[in-house]
């Protein structure tokens, strides 16, 4: 784990969408084999990794995330978002969310209305908890998110690097 990043860690969005979909096959293999793995060693090893890849980049010079997803906006964000803002829960409704087709709020306009132009998050404190759990890498159980995470590989560097370290690793 002490290996130096690998070099595509913080490449431009739009390079890693093409590495991404060129390691497409190999990530989705890897996948399928971690999932039929000792899943309780998974945790340990997809979580050491997430420490050493978050130790050595910053969030802020990509926030790629906060441009191109939209992430679920739950009733309990809307109220804490809100209140953050002094404003009503509906008028944040109205101003900042649409629903989607699975019957979810998001963000009505891509990247993040609260994504300022030095990449911090007006509202860090309060985002909502999709954003804060985003990219799932260090959860619990995380066999349960396996397909999110090659997924969330064409979004996030970071994801991209533990998935080719994984890979490397056998």
């Amino acid at each position: 784990m002490g290996r130096a990043l690998h070099p595509t860690a913080m490449i431009e969005p739009g390079k890693l969408a093409v590495m991404a979909k060129a390691s497409r096959k190999e990530h989705s293999a890897l996948v399928k084999r971690l999932s039929a793995g000792d899943i309780r060693k998974l945790d340990k090893r997809v979580h050491a990794l997430h420490e050493a890849v978050f130790s050595s980049i910053n969030c802020l010079e990509c926030a790629n995330c906060c441009r191109s997803l939209g992430p679920r906006v739950t009733d309990a964000d809307v109220r804490r978002i809100a209140a953050f803002l002094r404003i009503k829960p509906s008028m944040f409704v109205e101003k900042y969310l649409v629903m989607d087709e699975d019957g979810d709020y998001i963000f009505a306009h891509l990247p993040c209305p609260f994504l300022e132009s030095d990449n911090r998050c007006a509202i860090y404190g309060t985002r909502p908890r999709a954003c804060r759990e985003y990219p799932h890498t260090d959860r619990p159980r995380i066999y349960q998110v396996l397909t999110l995470t090659l997924k969330n590989s064409a979004t996030c560097p970071a994801v991209f690097e533990i998935l080719e370290r994984l890979r490397k690793d056998g």
